[in-house]
């Protein structure tokens, strides 16, 4: 295992994830149920899924498209995202 692949993922999914819509469903779902091992192996079946589809899915993408076109597309995205969020088109 690459170590120093496994803390950056972790890292960045980590501080990525605090706070976010999903987070806060499952707090919601917490408070409403009895059983919070429930809610917590759901949460994190369905988060688990949810990277295994990405990273098959990234595999694939980067046997068919170069590298650099991905990073690429990925910085148009990302750009393209923050003008339409500052024009609040979003």
């Amino acid at each position: 295992m690459d170590w120093k692949v496994f803390l950056s993922t972790f890292a960045l999914i980590f501080f990525a994830e605090l706070g976010d819509k999903t987070q806060l469903s499952v707090m919601t779902l917490s408070a409403q149920s009895e059983s919070g091992l429930s809610v917590f192996v759901g949460a994190a079946v369905a988060l688990t899924l949810s990277a295994l589809l990405a990273v098959i899915f990234g595999e694939a993408v980067t046997r068919m498209v170069p590298t650099q076109y991905i990073h690429l597309g990925a910085g148009v995205m990302f750009v393209g995202l923050g003008i339409l969020l500052m024009l609040g088109k979003l």
